[in-house]
């Protein structure tokens, strides 16, 4: 059981100018003494393992309370890791096939994006990298927390990410906070615990029923095939083909 959450914004400006003045006259909230609430004496069951999903409007509090929760977990911010600046494929461990199984997981199926370095990138291809780079380098009972969930992928491609998602929380044992604005992922998400933010202070809990905590196995998604070997190769590509 998590420590009580209680969350609370004031509504007056944190630092004074003309401006913040005459908009609070114009407004009538020069004399505001009232707080925004996200969460008041929350109370939630959350396990290192289990996929917890946030979701709400822009402004209902979501993010703040997932790290509020994050915080208590110690959950890693998949944002705030440094990134290798090395080709994908060569940023993760492990053997080949189980590295393409992972970056096609997040939605770097692509074998040329496997040969980019972060910086050469889309803004949404960079952010699912960082998901499952911070996945690489957690283990089993860790969490990784990620805001704008499925914000930069298009619909087809989140469900498909979320679907896959779910498989990895499931057989790996690492646990994931997600906060989102779309439930239309819900379902493949299959979250053990959804948490729906309404603003105000209102907030629902759905917890799916317990089951017993996963064994670890090797995750295969099945989903790219290695292909065999055509020829040696060198950096520059294949040098002499194989007759």
């Amino acid at each position: 059981m998590l420590q009580p959450i209680n969350i609370r914004y004031s509504v007056r400006p944190q630092s004074r100018s003309i401006a913040t003045g005459q908009v609070a006259d114009w407004f009538g909230l020069a004399d505001a003494s009232e707080t925004l609430i996200v969460a008041e004496n929350l109370q939630l069951e959350i396990q290192p393992h289990e996929l917890v999903l946030f979701t709400g409007p822009s402004g209902s509090g979501k993010s703040s309370l997932m790290r509020a929760i994050g915080q208590q977990l110690r959950a890693q911010d998949a944002m705030t890791i440094n990134l290798p600046e090395v080709p994908l494929v060569d940023a993760l461990t492990g053997p080949i096939p189980e590295r393409l199984n992972r970056l096609s997981a997040c939605g770097l199926a692509e074998p040329r994006l496997m040969l980019r370095r972060p910086s050469e990138l889309s803004d949404g291809q960079r952010y699912r990298f960082r998901l499952a780079f911070a996945l690489e380098s957690q283990s089993a009972g860790q969490m990784v927390l990620l805001d704008e969930y499925a914000a930069y992928l298009d619909r087809t491609l989140a469900k498909v990410v979320s679907y896959n998602l779910r498989k990895w929380v499931s057989r790996s044992g690492i646990g994931l906070l997600l906060a989102t604005t779309h439930e239309d992922i819900v379902a493949d998400l299959a979250p053990d615990v959804w948490i729906r933010c309404y603003g105000e202070g209102r907030v629902e809990v759905h917890h799916e029923p317990k089951k017993k905590s996963p064994s670890v196995s090797p995750i295969n998604f099945g989903s790219v095939k290695v292909p065999k070997a055509i020829g040696r190769i060198s950096l520059g590509g294949i040098i002499d083909p194989i007759t």
